[in-house]
């Protein structure tokens, strides 16, 4: 039942992202940027559409959730490129600036960023313009210099600098996977103008859990099942939580995480099911 709506939600997120682009002329842009939004799992946009759900206002919730596909998207055509990851495969396909090249990955970054911000802030959703603001503000505040990229950031000066302790590891992987999570899952209480504390912490503790999982992955996966390179943050010297924590603790430590995610929904009952089920699959995924 999850993983179809799982599915269904990257489907919506992506078809309004496609109608989005239909006026964009017929040149390898607007190609690339569709290229880059598929083949992911679509969570972002799922939780961004449960979260909504679960205040009856999932019908209003459509462009938020192909906002946040395309900003994420962007976020990983730019960690992709040379000066930054240099990696070859994103999803198990060439990543977009092999198949094109670097120019072009990032002018589709650039405008898969822009889109984001114009998809949130369109009309015509029934989405109440102070709900709108507020959602592309918080938006800015979760990719920006605060949030994601900070993150970027950090993790960019980890690889010359004295290893990372498990607090400052914590710190970057809140910003450059976390923030961006807690948006998705706040976006619900925002676009029913309701009150976001539980969703919120949701999101927090959901955020680390999946980038806990990553790093596992990055331990124990293969290139094949993730859809990217593997052991890159071991053979740099890196600190993850697996480095730090051991293979075993980490796994503990992500299961802790999905338990505080699924008690703060206590409040939503049967209700909140679907989003404890997400809870649970990001630490058991394989990719």
């Amino acid at each position: 039942m999850f993983t179809n709506q799982l599915a269904l939600d990257a489907t919506t997120a992506q078809r309004l992202i496609e109608l989005a682009l239909t006026p964009v002329p017929d040149v390898p842009l607007r190609d690339a940027m569709l290229y880059a939004v598929r083949g992911g799992k679509g969570l972002r946009a799922f939780l961004v559409l449960e979260s909504a759900r679960l205040y009856d206002v999932g019908d209003r919730a459509g462009h938020a959730a192909a906002a946040i596909e395309a900003l994420h998207a962007y976020s990983l055509v730019h960690d992709d490129l040379p000066a930054m990851d240099n990696d070859d495969l994103r999803r198990g396909q060439p990543t977009v600036h092999r198949k094109w090249d670097e120019a072009t990955a990032i002018l589709v970054g650039d405008a898969l960023q822009a889109l984001a911000f114009e998809m949130v802030c369109a009309p015509g959703a029934g989405v109440a313009g102070e709900a709108r603001a507020e959602l592309a503000l918080t938006l800015a505040q979760a990719a920006g210099a605060g949030g994601m990229v900070l993150g970027q950031a950090l993790d960019i000066a980890a690889e010359t600098g004295p290893a990372l302790t498990l607090d400052q590891i914590t710190t970057l992987q809140a910003g450059k996977t976390g923030a961006l999570m807690t948006w998705a899952c706040c976006a619900g209480p925002r676009i029913a103008q309701a009150d976001i504390t539980p969703l919120k912490a949701y999101g927090d503790a959901l955020g680390l859990a999946f980038q806990i999982a990553d790093d596992i992955l990055d331990e124990t996966g293969s290139v094949d099942a993730v859809g990217k390179a593997v052991g890159k943050d071991a053979a740099a010297g890196k600190a993850t939580f697996v480095s730090l924590l051991g293979l075993d603790g980490a796994k503990r430590r992500a299961v802790d995480l999905v338990d505080t995610a699924c008690d703060a929904l206590g409040s939503f009952g049967t209700r909140a099911d679907a989003l404890k089920d997400a809870a649970r699959f990001v630490i058991a995924r394989d990719k």
